[in-house]
C-alpha cells in the first residue's frame, strides 16, 4: 500500500495567509495612514512655502470642532491656499482651482478629483471670516517690522483714500449695497465702497472699512483710527479735511498732511505768522456743527476753540497737471525741520496710493468680484487684501536683497512671477535644496523687472479703441428689446 503525506508546497510570500494565499487585513491606522498619505499628495498647499516666514501656520490649523475640523482633500489650510491661488490666477475662476487640484492629482494618482466646483465651494464658505481678519492684521504687522526707518524725518506716513467695486447684481447683494438710483432695476450692479490705509514707504494695506455708497470716507476712516500709532503722519486729499478729524488726530500726537477744503485760503495780513513764501502760520476757528455730523455733541464740545496750523501754497507750473496750485493744510509747524518743499514733495506721493488701488483692482481683479452673496463678497474682499500683503512682502525681500527701493519694484511683474513659479513650487516630493533655489530665483525675477522714474510723464485719460455698436441695457435682460439691425444704433462714446 502506498502511502501519501500531506505536506505543503505552495512557496512562503509575506504578507499572506498560508491558508487562503490573500493579504493580510489592513488595520484602521493604516488604512488612516494611506488616506492622509493619498490627501498630502492632492494638497496644493506647497504654494505657502513663498509666505511661511508671513502667514502663520498656527492660524490654518483645523478647528477643534465644527467646520473644517477634519483633514480632507479642502482642509482649512488646503482651502486657504486654494483661495488664495484662485486670486492670484489671472482667470479667477472656481472651475480654475479644481482644474489645478486635478493636474496636481494626475501627477501622482490614477483617480482625479470631481470635475465640479461644489466642494471647493462651500468649503470657501466655511472659512472664517474673523480667522481671514487675523491674517491680514498679521500680514500687516509683519510687513512693517521688515522696515524700520520711516519716510519723512524717520516717521511713518499713512496714506488714507477711498475706491469703490462691483459686484454680481443678485438680491443679497443689493440688499446691502444697493446700485445707484440714476440706474434702473436689473440694469445696474451693487457698489460697494471701500476706505483703505497704506504705508507710503512699503505699500502695505494697514487696515480697510468697507460701506455702500451712502457712506462717506470720513466715518469709514475714524473706525480705523487705531491704525495710527504716535509719531504718524496722516496724508489724505481734501476729502479728508475735517477740523474735528485733524483735531482728534493731534490729540493722539499724529500730524496731518491734507489739501485744504471747505475754507477759504488765509492771507498774510490775517496770518499769526509768515514763515517763508507761500508758508503762512495760521488759525482755524472752530466752525458750527453740521446736524448730518457722524459724530456726538460731547465729542464735538470737547474739541478746542482754535487749532494752530500751517497753510503752504503749492504752484504746479508742471505741464499736465489739471490743477495750478493748492493749498496743503499740516500739523507740521517748524519749519525748519519740516521745510515747506519737503512737505509739498510728500503730498506728490500721495498719488502712490492711487497706484496701490490700480494694484489691487486691476492687476488683481477686485475691480468687479465675482461672488454672488454679502459674507462671500467680504471674504473675496479679505482674500483680494492678504494676497495683496503678501505679494508686498515678496517684492520688499526681493529688493532688500538687490539693493533696490521697494518703490522701483514692478507689481505687476511680481504677480506675473509668482503665477508662473507656484506650479513648480507645488510640487510635493521638492526637497529643500531645490525649494530653495526656486525661491532665489524668483526673487531675482521680482528684483529684474525695475520700473523707470519718469517724472512728469502726461497720459490722457482718453480711450483708443472704439466700443462695439451694442445696445445699453436701459430694461432687464428678459424685458429688453433687441434691435435687430445693430448699424441702426450708435455706441455711445466712452
Amino acid at each position: 500500500m502506498v502511502k501519501f503525506s500531506m505536506q505543503n508546497f505552495t512557496p512562503l510570500f509575506p504578507g499572506f495567509h498560508l491558508q487562503t494565499l490573500r493579504r493580510k487585513p489592513r488595520s484602521a491606522s493604516q488604512i488612516l495612514a494611506e488616506k492622509m498619505e493619498r490627501l498630502k499628495q492632492k494638497s496644493i498647499s506647497q504654494l505657502g512655502v513663498c509666505f511661511n516666514k508671513f502667514i502663520p501656520k498656527d492660524c490654518l490649523k483645523p478647528t477643534e470642532s465644527g467646520h473644517l475640523s477634519r483633514n480632507r482633500i479642502f482642509s482649512k489650510e488646503n482651502t486657504f491656499w486654494a483661495f488664495f491661488s484662485q486670486v492670484l490666477d489671472a482667470d479667477g475662476g472656481c472651475q480654475e482651482v479644481v482644474r489645478k487640484l486635478q493636474a496636481y492629482a494626475a501627477m501622482r494618482s490614477k483617480l482625479l478629483p470631481s470635475s465640479s466646483t461644489s466642494a471647493y465651494c462651500q468649503a470657501r464658505i466655511k472659512l472664517d471670516q474673523e480667522s481671514l481678519k487675523q491674517i491680514l492684521q498679521h500680514t500687516s504687522a509683519r510687513l512693517q517690522k521688515t522696515v524700520n526707518t520711516g519716510r519723512l524725518n524717520g516717521r511713518r506716513v499713512i496714506v488714507v483714500d477711498g475706491t469703490g467695486v462691483s459686484m454680481p447684481d443678485t438680491e443679497e447683494n443689493q440688499e446691502v449695497w444697493p446700485q445707484q438710483i440714476s440706474q434702473k432695476p436689473g440694469c445696474g450692479f451693487p457698489q460697494a465702497a471701500i476706505c483703505a490705509c497704506f504705508c507710503l514707504q512699503t505699500g502695505a494695506l494697514l487696515s480697510y472699512e468697507e460701506g455702500n455708497k451712502k457712506s462717506h470716507e470720513l466715518p469709514m476712516l475714524r473706525k480705523q483710527i487705531d491704525t495710527f500709532e504716535n509719531t504718524d503722519i496722516f496724508l489724505g486729499d481734501k476729502g479728508f479735511c475735517s477740523y474735528f478729524d485733524v483735531a482728534n488726530f493731534k490729540d493722539r500726537g499724529v500730524d496731518c498732511v491734507l489739501t485744504l477744503a471747505r475754507r477759504l485760503p488765509v492771507t498774510e495780513v490775517e496770518a499769526i505768522k509768515v514763515l517763508g513764501e507761500d508758508d503762512l502760520l495760521i488759525h482755524w476757528k472752530k466752525p458750527v456743527r453740521s446736524k448730518a455730523s457722524s459724530y456726538s455733541q460731547q465729542d464735538w464740545e470737547r474739541l478746542p476753540e482754535m487749532l494752530l496750523l500751517r497753510q503752504i501754497k503749492v504752484s504746479v507750473d508742471q505741464p499736465g497737471f489739471r490743477t495750478t496750485s493748492f493749498h496743503i493744510i499740516t500739523t507740521l509747524l517748524d519749519a525748519q525741520e519740516y521745510p515747506a518743499k519737503e512737505i509739498a514733495e510728500l503730498y506728490f506721493q500721495r498719488w502712490d496710493v492711487e497706484l496701490f488701488f490700480r494694484d489691487i483692482k486691476t492687476t488683481m481683479g477686485m475691480d468687479i468680484l465675482r461672488c454672488k452673496t454679502p459674507d462671500m463678497v467680504r471674504k473675496e474682499i479679505i482674500m483680494h487684501l492678504i494676497v495683496y500683503n503678501c505679494v508686498r512682502y515678496l517684492m520688499l525681500e526681493a529688493a532688500q536683497k538687490k539693493g533696490h527701493r521697494v518703490r522701483e519694484i514692478s507689481f505687476k511683474g511680481s504677480v506675473q512671477a509668482l503665477r508662473q513659479w507656484e506650479p513648480h513650487l507645488n510640487q510635493g516630493k521638492i526637497n529643500k535644496e531645490n525649494r530653495y533655489r526656486l525661491l532665489q530665483l524668483l526673487y531675482e525675477s521680482i528684483a529684474g523687472k525695475i520700473v523707470a522714474d519718469r517724472p512728469g510723464r502726461t497720459e490722457p485719460r482718453a480711450v483708443k479703441r472704439r466700443p462695439k455698436p451694442y445696445q445699453l441695457l436701459t430694461a432687464p435682460r428678459h424685458e429688453m428689446i433687441e434691435i435687430i439691425h445693430r448699424n441702426r444704433y450708435r455706441a455711445k462714446e466712452a
